[in-house]
């Protein structure tokens, strides 16, 4: 998403990430990633000027959430300072350097990315990161979930339990579904399991 460089604007985009996050069913990172939204857009504001035409991308690999800065200056490029006890500024990054596995500076010919990733708990996906069927059951999954802890996070020795109940509730609201609109279930299941095995194969 676009931004303008605002301190004012900071809270807007700290609500939009924890939205997406709660869509990817990602509740245990909420906190840090939103600390770190706050460090990085702050920094613009503070290091390129306020009113900068700037950029927030967050996305996820199963393993790692990884969120991007993106701003127009390739000269204001940020370091960790480790600042002391008397100093009003300079500990952003190095909040960011304490919560994210890692973190980085990418210059580009339009600008600079400011960059960290955080783990997220789930396993590494490989193949699966850019596969629009998984992204697409992650975010129905995660507004599953939130009906079931709308208040918290999935607790983290019941989550496979968790996600392996949101499917079933997925599978029967969409019979559900199926049933009062006058559709036949099972030609549906019989053709959406052939598709499915058709598409990843060894699980037919």
């Amino acid at each position: 998403m676009t931004f303008t460089a605002e301190p004012e604007g900071v809270a807007a985009l700290r609500k939009a990430v924890r939205t997406h996050l709660g869509l990817w069913g990602l509740h245990g990172v909420v906190d840090e990633a939103q600390l770190c939204v706050s460090e990085l857009v702050s920094n613009v504001v503070t290091h390129v000027g306020r009113g900068t035409p700037a950029g927030l991308a967050v996305s996820v690999d199963g393993a790692r959430l990884r969120i991007e800065v993106h701003d127009p200056d390739v000269r204001a490029l940020p370091a960790v300072v480790r600042a002391d006890a008397e100093s009003e500024g300079g500990r952003g990054l190095a909040l960011v350097d304490a919560v994210a596995e890692r973190w980085g500076v990418q210059p580009g010919p339009d600008g600079k990315v400011t960059w960290c990733e955080l783990a997220t708990g789930r396993a590494p996906t490989d193949g699966d990161a850019d596969d629009p069927r998984i992204t697409r059951a992650d975010a129905l999954l995660g507004l599953y979930t939130a009906v079931r802890f709308p208040l918290g996070r999935t607790p983290g020795r019941l989550r496979q339990t968790v996600m392996e109940e949101g499917v079933i509730d997925v599978i029967t609201d969409l019979l559900r579904w199926l049933d009062v609109h006058g559709f036949d279930a099972e030609d549906v299941l019989d053709r959406a399991q052939t598709r499915f095995e058709a598409q990843v194969p060894g699980n037919g």
